[in-house]
């Protein structure tokens, strides 16, 4: 499902921090679970029983796994195995069969056009080089007037000093690639790409917009 047999060399870096990242990763609490149940809550109002839908960055897989019930099935994408084993293995437990697990970096996955009623994105766009090809590329997956949702950290204006830390870590192996923007410049980006906002909400200290838009051209 990806656009190449191999990855390139920055897919290969990421893989390779995310899987270092993954146990850890899975035994950390949500920072804001209130705000985090209530991203889930907006999300299923808009679920029916026969939707397909994909999670690009999908992680070990709690967010799938909670929507499964919801919709028809979920096609679950992560850049890293070894989030995707911890994933498998909660699907397992859990006697989930409609959410399907599949390894691929988000910036080159691809799907025919008009795949998925609703695409979702959590907490990875700013861990993209180029968001604005990922958000075009969700366009076409999507069914006319589906649903993109999003999580996405937005950094710009806060936190100044990772921007100077940041490239030395990355560099170093030890911090991911990070992008800083703001909400309004995402949501122009998202607006950009044929999506209309349905609504924007940012929770209290989270640094996060939480977005829902509608494919419209």
């Amino acid at each position: 499902m990806t656009t190449s047999e191999e990855p390139s060399q920055p897919e290969a870096s990421s893989a390779k921090f995310w899987n270092k990242m993954a146990d850890r990763y899975s035994k950390s609490p949500v920072s804001n679970q209130a705000a985090y149940e209530k991203k889930l809550e907006i999300t299923q109002s808009y679920f029916t029983p026969d939707m397909e839908v994909l999670e690009l960055g999908c992680g070990t897989g709690t967010t799938a796994l909670i929507h499964a019930p919801f919709v028809k099935h979920i096609h679950a994408v992560d850049i890293s195995e070894k989030m995707l084993e911890i994933a498998r293995d909660k699907a397992e437990k859990q006697s989930v069969e409609n959410v399907t697990f599949d390894q691929a970096a988000i910036d080159t996955f691809t799907a025919a056009d008009q795949s998925y009623d609703i695409i979702m994105t959590h907490s990875v766009l700013h861990l993209l080089d180029d968001k604005e090809a990922t958000i075009a590329n969700i366009h076409k997956m999507l069914k006319p007037s589906g649903y993109f949702i999003s999580s996405t950290v937005c950094l710009t204006g806060i936190m100044r000093f990772l921007q100077l830390i940041l490239p030395i870590g990355r560099l170093l192996g030890f911090m991911p690639l990070v992008k800083f923007f703001s909400a309004k410049h995402l949501e122009k980006c998202i607006t950009n790409a044929g999506f209309e906002i349905i609504s924007s909400w940012e929770p209290k200290k989270s640094h996060s917009a939480f977005i829902v838009t509608r494919k419209i051209q």
